[in-house]
């Protein structure tokens, strides 16, 4: 038994690396604390119950998947992150095969709330980047956007555009990529 007190980070890895070794069936407190070599009460000690575990390992699935490498800190252009973001999922979905198809449909039953409280949370992170980014971009022509077709809102599409290749499991940005371009490079 490991007698070092493990990290809620330290635990999110190893459920993590669970995952990507043997699936999301794999990922429980019993078989987490197993793996991090300590007791089943400190995997309690972080997390109230199994469903408080996968929510919060999906939220760091979904931070590992989107977390922008050291050195990619700025795009210069607007489709410059979408094609990261693409790029992103595809590699993802390497790493953590069947992540998102199970992931849209694992908050359904008693406690969906916190879980999609979290993913919600995630999602609002990466848009916020995506909203950094295309308000850096210098090439954007302001005349495309008004009151109601504001940056905000075509930041929403873009990422539901995004959302449903993922499901899809579509992993070709080309043809967003240039719809965004013919619409915001003028």
């Amino acid at each position: 038994m490991n007698t070092i007190i493990t990290s809620k980070e330290a635990i999110l890895e190893t459920s993590r690396k669970l995952i990507q070794e043997n699936g999301w069936a794999a990922v429980s407190i019993r078989s987490v604390a197993q793996a991090c070599k300590i007791s089943v009460g400190s995997v309690y000690n972080y997390f109230d119950s199994k469903s408080d575990l996968i929510a919060a390992t999906v939220e760091s699935v979904w931070c590992d998947i989107f977390h922008i490498p050291d050195g990619r800190a700025s795009f210069k252009r607007f489709t410059d992150c979408i094609e990261w973001a693409y790029e992103s999922m595809r590699r993802g979905n390497e790493a953590y095969p069947g992540f998102f198809s199970m992931h849209s449909m694992s908050f359904v039953g008693e406690d969906k709330s916190s879980g999609q409280e979290l993913m919600a949370k995630s999602w609002k992170h990466i848009q916020d980047g995506f909203h950094m980014v295309l308000m850096r971009d210098e090439k954007v022509d302001p005349a495309v956007f008004d009151d109601v077709f504001t940056p905000q809102k075509f930041v929403e599409i873009v990422f539901s555009l995004i959302i449903s290749s993922l499901l899809r499991q579509d992993y070709d940005c080309s043809g967003i990529v240039r719809m965004v371009e013919r619409l915001l490079y003028r």
